[in-house]
């Protein structure tokens, strides 16, 4: 019997929600609230597009020009991002995971990074999901299997979906006091600025409009330990993302597209342990012992 392209379908129910987990990069394919959808979802036998739902190790965003040194070495990783030349959100996205465990509501996948070219590591990748009445919650955790201190950081790259329309209709809280600036032709970092007095200013719930954003935020405004991004839809439906201290950073990206038709269908919010290049940077890179395990969690639930 032919495999679905987007890998085992791990389905998940609890009372009024709906998810399914593709096992190829641990991807969220479809989240569902009283049969809305919270996130973009793509098709069973779809190959992913855009890294929709991908678990993003072992590092989330961008290594510009895919070079990085790491304890003394020099490290080149392919580069899968050809137009803008880096190597982008790791390993994992195209890995197929095994199902560990399953019952209704909650699953566990697991794979493994093996040692390779550009990222001489081993890691061993749990990601654990649960459905409940509310919403979605995950847990991604890396364990270091090698023998060598590993660089590591990790985010999910789910597309939320606040109801009817799309990203231009949606009006958006980002509890971020500073904005990662990036070069336009590439998104190279260049320096942290405040977002006061600019367009990515959503500290205050306001509509997107037609503004770009393809950047990571931080100087996040926390309560008890989560920061949280609220989207809603002019109907009044919406959807919200929160995620826990272990992740200081998050990308925004309002997924524009060269085809209209498939331009701006929502709003990636993707909580990072680490900003864009911190392979370079260093900016809150994990560094992993061997034996010693990291992990980050996330929630989306409807409004």
């Amino acid at each position: 019997m032919p495999v679905p392209l987007s890998g085992t379908t791990v389905s998940l129910a609890a009372g009024p929600c709906r998810a399914s987990i593709a096992s190829v990069g641990a991807s969220l394919r479809e989240l569902l609230y009283d049969g809305r959808d919270l996130v973009l979802p793509y098709a069973k036998d779809q190959v992913r597009p855009n890294y929709r739902g991908a678990t993003l190790v072992p590092w989330p965003n961008r290594v510009v020009d895919g070079r990085y040194r790491w304890d003394g070495s020099e490290h080149q990783l392919a580069l899968t991002e050809p137009a803008r030349g880096h190597a982008l959100h790791g390993l994992g996205a195209w890995l197929d995971y095994d199902v560990v465990e399953k019952t209704e509501s909650a699953a566990l996948l697991r794979a493994m990074i093996p040692a390779q070219d550009g990222y001489p590591f081993a890691l061993e990748i749990s990601t654990s999901w649960r459905l409940d009445e509310h919403g979605l919650h995950c847990e991604v955790t890396a364990l270091n299997v090698g023998d060598a201190d590993a660089p590591f950081g990790t985010g999910p790259h789910p597309y939320l979906v606040a109801g009817e329309g799309r990203v231009d209709d949606w009006s958006v809280t980002i509890p971020a006091a500073s904005v990662l600036t990036v070069t336009e032709d590439r998104l190279i970092p260049i320096g942290l600025s405040p977002v006061g007095g600019t367009e990515f200013d959503f500290r205050s719930h306001r509509g997107i409009g037609d503004t770009f954003i393809d950047h990571a935020f931080t100087d996040l405004e926390r309560r008890d330990g989560i920061a949280e991004v609220r989207l809603t839809a002019a109907s009044g439906t919406g959807v919200a993302m929160t995620w826990d201290g272990a992740c200081p950073w998050v990308q925004v990206h309002t997924a524009d597209q060269p085809v209209v038709a498939d331009s701006r269908l929502g709003l990636a919010v993707e909580p990072m342990t680490c900003p864009p290049d911190a392979f370079n940077s260093g900016t809150d890179l994990i560094r992993l012992a061997p034996g010693e395990q990291s992990s980050a969690s996330w929630s989306i639930r409807a409004l």
